[in-house]
């Protein structure tokens, strides 16, 4: 039988899903073959409505060698587990004669633990384990949660908590899932046999792709023990997200509380001398941090220095101490000391390492008003480790609707460790860019505004001008305005002010559940939705109800960010331009992502605001719009409120 063509493949599985075959998710299939073929890395830019799942799904089921997809947004990996690829399988199954499997597999707290569902939770005052139904009032929000969750216990297939809706609090989760550390492990658990963990993991190894997400490909890169299953073909979708994922998980963290837990956990289980050295330590150290200013620390203070060695010496013994000792007299021993273990290795784990005073992390103090102070240490750099770990043994395609960052793909690709499109070195991974484009007709559906005529903002301080040209381009757009933010603080002090200022609805994130605030965005076109982060890169609203995406300033980096500075710094010591490199990239990939939400389907209308005029001033501002879509460019303030007028009542008028 002859093997069936790849544009017949996708052809038959872009059908099965009720899409539009387009150019640029053909010439990514072909890329994604080929590459799959050659045993080479591809980096591709494909832009919204490309179909970019179905450009690489495809290819990589009908190569027939085991893929793993790694995501950085659950709402993908739903779309892909739930919609795409049973769809695509269906569609592709008589073609090629077999049915591919798929499955999703995550860390393992993200299952519920039968466990600790049906023996307790450890309690840090009490030895044993504690009923947390019992310890929980029926009638609080906590009690309901977890009343809930026994009876979705016995119903669920997966026992994955995305699976449960409506969701519960992190407090409830952690009342009944266990990290990787703490798990008792399959043959030494009553519940090994039924484990939802295990379970996932075994359908992972049976599949043919296998949907995970980018923190579990970072903990199965750095770990060294092997989480995925063998695997030949890797496809990072969301690829922009990567190098701060894999670094979230690569960060150590010591609190006061964490240690003080750890030593509550340890203190029933080792003799009353070596639990009592973990205390003294755990307190020495709770005082320094009471003194601890916010910042970088370039190199570790005597006092703390001293501290932390207590904690390591004193952690390590008890280490040593638990494997040597047993009490009978506590209930569920083995649980309590697993979970006991795991803590104190972590602190261990911290203290020894900011102690190292490895060249390669940086270490800091943070400040919060509820918590107090944490100290971080996370690495200066993740890209040796992408290098060594990502491109080994395996193809690999990463992709994303915002890779070529001032035109090109080589600073994406420095932060993955691999040296610039076509210069081979001795260690760096050979690899191609492809830019499939977009379907979208960008300069006639989208207007990119710079009010140049505005303060250059500065860090402190409200910006007068900038709220009273706010609220002159929502009222022009009638509303139907996305506000992004640089910060949670820029965000609320817009909210209250134009609340008093215009009737429109203004919606603050925070104040609702994300998910509601975006249906509730939708739902009423002269609606507003002002926030942060996760705003600049979660929103899919289609249609006339966002029309106009303002960002109040370009999203740098804070100049205090102790991590983004040591690594501008790092730059500029080796002969780069730190500033380039490091706070204008971070920039540009945010600012494209954020305006990556005005058009999202072929009808879509509208401008991207920008309210800050170094984007047209600034020497790094042609780096900052190459990054961009090419939308139609003005700094002419009286020509974009005409063009939102007639934007706003052309919706109207469709009824809209």
């Amino acid at each position: 039988m002859t093997k069936p063509s790849l544009p017949d493949l996708l052809h038959a599985a872009v059908s099965a899903v009720g899409g539009t075959e387009r150019p640029g998710q053909v010439a990514m299939a072909e890329a994604v073959a080929e590459a799959i073929d050659d045993n080479t890395h591809r980096l591709i830019q494909a832009g919204t409505g490309t179909g970019k799942s179905l450009g690489y799904l495809v290819p990589a089921l009908a190569h027939g060698e085991r893929v793993v997809v790694a995501t950085a947004t659950l709402a993908l990996q739903r779309q892909l587990v739930e919609r795409d690829l049973p769809r695509t399988v269906d569609a592709l199954h008589p073609q090629l004669r077999r049915r591919p499997q798929f499955a999703m597999l995550k860390g393992r707290s993200n299952y519920l633990c039968l466990h600790r569902l049906h023996e307790g939770a450890p309690q840090d005052e009490e030895e044993g384990l504690f009923d947390q139904f019992e310890a929980a009032a029926p009638t609080s929000k906590l009690g309901q949660d977890l009343l809930r969750l026994r009876d979705w216990a016995d119903e669920t297939e997966t026992g994955d908590r995305d699976d449960l809706t409506p969701g519960v609090s992190d407090k409830a989760w952690s009342q009944i899932s266990v990290s990787s550390r703490e798990c008792l492990g399959a043959t030494k658990c009553a519940y090994g046999a039924e484990c939802f963990a295990e379970a996932a993991r075994e359908r992972a190894k049976l599949a043919d792709v296998v949907v995970t997400n980018h923190a579990l490909l970072a903990i199965d890169a750095i770990e060294g023990a092997p989480v995925l299953p063998q695997h030949e073909v890797l496809i990072v979708d969301e690829a922009h997200e990567l190098v701060s994922r894999v670094t979230g998980v690569a960060t150590g963290e010591l609190t006061p509380g964490q240690v003080n837990r750890s030593v509550k956990r340890a203190a029933k289980l080792v003799d009353e001398k070596t639990a009592d050295s973990l205390q003294t330590a755990s307190e020495s150290f709770e005082r320094v941090m009471e003194l601890a200013l916010p910042g970088r620390l370039e190199e570790v203070p005597e006092d703390l220095g001293y501290a932390l060695a207590a904690l390591r010496d004193a952690a390590r013994n008890v280490i040593s101490a638990m494997g040597a000792t047993r009490d009978k007299s506590v209930q569920d021993e083995d649980a309590v000391r697993k979970q006991a273990l795991a803590a104190v290795e972590s602190v261990h784990a911290v203290a020894e390492r900011i102690l190292l005073g490895s060249e390669y992390d940086v270490v800091w103090y943070e400040r919060h008003d509820r918590f107090g102070a944490t100290l971080r240490v996370a690495p200066l750099s993740v890209s040796g480790l992408l290098r060594e770990k990502l491109f080994e043994d395996r193809s690999v395609v990463l992709t994303s609707a915002t890779l070529k960052l001032g035109g090109d793909f080589n600073g994406v690709a420095a932060s993955l460790g691999l040296s610039a499109e076509g210069v081979e070195g001795e260690d760096a991974p050979v690899w191609k860019g492809l830019d499939v484009g977009s379907p979208f007709d960008y300069p006639r559906q989208g207007i990119l505004y710079v009010a140049k005529h505005l303060a250059t903002p500065g860090r402190e301080g409200t910006r007068g001008d900038m709220m009273d040209e706010l609220a002159e381009l929502i009222e022009a757009a009638g509303g139907r305005t996305l506000g992004l933010f640089s910060s949670m603080r820029g965000a609320k002090a817009a909210a209250e002010e134009l609340r008093g200022r215009l009737d429109n609805p203004i919606l603050l994130q925070g104040e609702e559940t994300l998910g509601e605030l975006i249906k509730a965005f939708a739902a009423d076109p002269k609606t507003c939705l002002f926030g942060t982060l996760s705003l600049w890169q979660g929103v899919d609203v289609p249609g006339p109800s966002c029309q106009l995406v303002i960002m109040d300033r370009i999203p740098f980096p804070r100049p205090d960010d102790p991590l983004m500075s040591a690594r501008q710094k790092s730059v500029e010591q080796h002969g780069g331009n730190g500033f380039m490199a490091v706070a204008a990239t971070h920039a540009a990939l945010l600012m494209a992502q954020g305006a990556g939400r005005l058009v999202r389907a072929s009808g879509d209308r509208g401008v991207v605001a920008v309210l800050d005029p170094r984007l047209a001033t600034a020497r790094y501002g042609s780096f900052l719009r190459a990054t961009l879509p090419d939308f139609w460019y003005t700094t002419d303030r009286n020509q974009v409120r005409r063009s939102l007028a007639a934007i706003d009542a052309a919706a109207q008028a469709d009824g809209k």
